[in-house]
């Protein structure tokens, strides 16, 4: 009997890449790049979403 498995619940907003760096172009005195981390507002940077709500029938 095969298993199904669930879609993978990855942030539409973002691709599950929910934390990136930005390079600013300028250099720090030991010669590495500045960068500025960016946060997917989405999620609040953790690539996943919520699950979807559930629809119940009631009633006839």
């Amino acid at each position: 009997m095969s298993q199904t498995t669930l879609p993978a619940r990855v942030c539409r907003d973002c691709d599950g890449f929910a934390t990136v760096h930005i390079t600013t172009g300028t250099l720090t005195a030991d010669g590495q790049r500045r960068t500025l981390p960016a946060t997917c507002l989405a999620c609040q940077g953790t690539g996943t979403r919520t699950a979807p709500a559930s629809l119940a029938r009631a009633g006839k």
